[in-house]
């Protein structure tokens, strides 16, 4: 399989969590795969480091962190999790287009203890909510054509008032590689055998998300790669 420079060239081929008739149970038991890959590849920690070497984890400091397509909700509760271990007084709002992935979230969140409100919300459509801090964002740009990255930068940037984080896949054929038998070993679902090798396929080099970001107007923000086979973007408004 080739992957090219290009972005033009990039494989975006929909996948099966996209689905808007996968049956809940599978829907379900793809969240709960994706919880455990980003466990394995460390993003809340990622995510939190990045807020921390920014110097918003202060104690006694009000945060309000917004996490953009948050899925099964496992990042935005892991955030408020760390954030309360650090003694940060912070407010978590998650949000996906899925009513389904908000209500496992919702569940999840539940039985973790954590302080975490999950909105349904259309990350494409109209602005989204103003008023945070920080806006987080993990594993969504791979999921978007091309046309619709550009402008879901640049309204992510509007709405942080002090941090955008964003934690995605690298293409490459190692990421290749390591979707294609790191699904199978950390998850039995089906769909997450499948949606792993397409989500790498989709997905964006750094030099590409570097080309990206400056388009939509954040010409000033840092992509550094890291393990496992990812990139992680941080910019701060001027």
């Amino acid at each position: 399989m080739k992957f090219f420079v290009d972005v033009s060239q990039r494989r975006r081929t929909p996948e099966v969590m996209d689905d808007p008739a996968l049956d809940a149970a599978r829907h379900a038991a793809a969240l709960a795969g994706l919880a455990r890959i980003n466990l394995w590849s460390g993003s809340v920690r990622a995510l939190w480091s990045a807020i921390r070497a920014n110097g918003l984890a202060s104690r006694g400091e009000r945060l309000r962190i917004l996490d953009v397509a948050s899925g099964g909700g496992d990042v935005p509760i892991g955030l408020a999790l760390r954030a309360r271990r650090a003694g940060v007084n912070v407010e978590v709002v998650g949000s996906d287009l899925s009513a389904t992935a908000v209500g496992f979230a919702r569940e999840r969140a539940a039985r973790a203890g954590a302080d975490v409100e999950f909105r349904v919300l259309d990350a494409l459509a109209g602005d989204l909510p103003a008023g945070f801090d920080v806006v987080t964002n993990s594993l969504f740009l791979h999921h978007l054509d091309d046309g619709d990255v550009v402008p879901f930068l640049a309204k992510a940037a509007a709405a942080t008032g002090r941090l955008l984080v964003i934690d995605d896949l690298v293409r490459s054929r190692a990421g290749h590689l390591f979707a294609r038998v790191g699904t199978h070993v950390i998850s039995r679902c089906d769909v997450v055998h499948v949606d792993g090798p397409r989500s790498v396929e989709g997905a964006f080099t750094a030099d590409e998300a570097r080309a990206l970001a400056s388009r939509a107007g954040l010409s000033s923000a840092r992509i550094v790669r890291r393990f496992p086979c990812r990139w992680l973007l941080t910019w701060t408004p001027p």
